[in-house]
């Protein structure tokens, strides 16, 4: 059985960005060579995000998201992305983030997969996430880096 991960926006993002060659050319290489090992989801709180994009980027971004497993947005998610507030792990112009944790924790999703260090990928979210699933009775995703599930850099 594969391992899912649930592709935030930061990471489609990343793959045509020439702002940071780093990020762009490992998503890239992840992307490109081992992204067919796991059941990729992603959900249209992210295909929403992308179509914000001014064009020519959008149609480009919009086309990664093709064959990839379209997660529903549950209320289920909703409601728990709420609790992340109400709580203060994430602040409320956060949402977006909030949901997209909260969808993967409901749907049980292994991974959830982030360039954004600011507001998911940091140890201390982590923390918080886990212990407020754990304790309202929700799977717990692990949040990584493209470059954690890269096999071998610089093949």
């Amino acid at each position: 059985m594969k391992l899912s991960l649930y592709l935030e926006t930061t990471v489609l993002g990343a793959y045509l960005d020439n702002g940071d060659p780093f990020r762009r050319d490992m998503t890239i290489r992840w992307f490109e060579r081992e992204l067919g090992e796991y059941r990729v989801c992603t959900s249209l709180l992210v295909r929403r995000e992308l179509e914000r994009i001014d064009e020519p980027h959008r149609s480009g971004y919009l086309r990664l998201l093709t064959g990839l497993e379209n997660l529903e947005l549950a209320d289920e998610a909703a409601i728990l992305a709420e609790g992340y507030i109400s709580r203060g792990i994430f602040h409320r112009k956060f949402i977006s983030d909030a949901l997209h944790f909260a969808l993967a924790s409901f749907y049980k999703i292994d991974y959830v997969v982030t360039w954004n260090f600011g507001h998911l990928a940091n140890v201390r979210k982590q923390a918080r996430l886990k212990m407020f699933n754990t304790a309202a009775g929700f799977f717990s995703p692990s949040i990584v880096t493209p470059e954690f599930l890269v096999h071998e850099v610089g093949v």
